[in-house]
């Protein structure tokens, strides 16, 4: 079998991925673009509501063991359930429950999008609340590969794309309200100038983000009395994004002609 990209560690409810002079991109708390050792994903408590949320991940940290600091994700879920794809140079590591989904109605018009009964005015508690709940898809993708700046900022974009192709036929839903993306490289590694669905980097996260999400679904649901629920009404926290925006056409300033 071939070596994973991260080597990793859980105690104490903690997830540790670790490659030395690893070049990270961070969508999550306190994230952007680092490099390091070492990226944790930490499950919280049920009813987790810490405003430090910078003190409280030093503390989960300390006490599991683990001296030390790189980009970390918080959820609700359970390390139990984190699954780990492999495929060529590429290795994706995801945690996933869909506790809080965020749908996105697309038709005609937004407005005439056949949502389920929610309040359009209801923000819903994850709106204002920077603390994750039990539905938090957090996504791990790393390559052997030196990426171009633009290149490892592109993977972000991979993988969240994959997360939304492969939650919306597996649940209906694009995303959660609190998904986040991790994205990292190896600067030792042989430079590669792209990342896109078409590269062989970009085409493996895809497959590996996709396996990884499916595996964690189905850890985190398949012998589970919880469900993933049916829609937004039915869930324990959510939004449905049903506004509309004005849309308008461009012009050529030499001509005037539209675009």
């Amino acid at each position: 079998m071939t070596d994973p990209v991260f080597e990793s560690t859980v105690r104490d409810g903690v997830l540790r991925l670790a490659r030395p002079e690893t070049r990270w991109l961070s969508t999550g708390h306190a994230g952007g673009a680092s490099v390091g050792p070492v990226a944790y994903n930490v499950s919280v408590p049920e009813g987790w509501d810490e405003m430090d949320v910078d003190g409280y991940v030093e503390r989960r940290l300390d006490a599991a063991g683990f001296d030390e600091r790189g980009p970390t994700l918080l959820t609700g879920v359970s390390m139990r359930h984190a699954r780990r794809a492999r495929l060529g140079p590429v290795e994706a590591v995801v945690t996933a429950g869909v506790s809080n989904p965020a749908a996105l109605p697309v038709a005609e018009s937004a407005r005439d999008a056949p949502v389920r009964a929610v309040d359009p005015t209801d923000d819903g508690p994850d709106a204002t609340e920077d603390g994750p709940h039990a539905g938090t898809v957090n996504v791990f993708v790393g390559t052997t590969r030196a990426l171009d700046a633009g290149a490892l900022a592109n993977l972000v974009a991979v993988a969240a794309e994959a997360k939304a192709a492969t939650l919306l036929s597996r649940t209906g839903f694009p995303g959660t309200t609190t998904d986040a993306v991790v994205a990292a490289c190896d600067p030792a590694g042989e430079a590669t100038p792209y990342s896109g669905s078409a590269t062989e980097v970009g085409s493996a996260v895809r497959a590996c983000v996709r396996d990884a999400l499916c595996a964690s679904l189905d850890a985190r649901y398949g012998a589970s009395d919880d469900a993933v629920p049916d829609s937004v009404a039915d869930a324990a926290h959510g939004v449905v994004t049903d506004d509309s925006a004005a849309v308008s056409i461009l012009t050529d300033e030499n001509d005037g002609e539209a675009l």
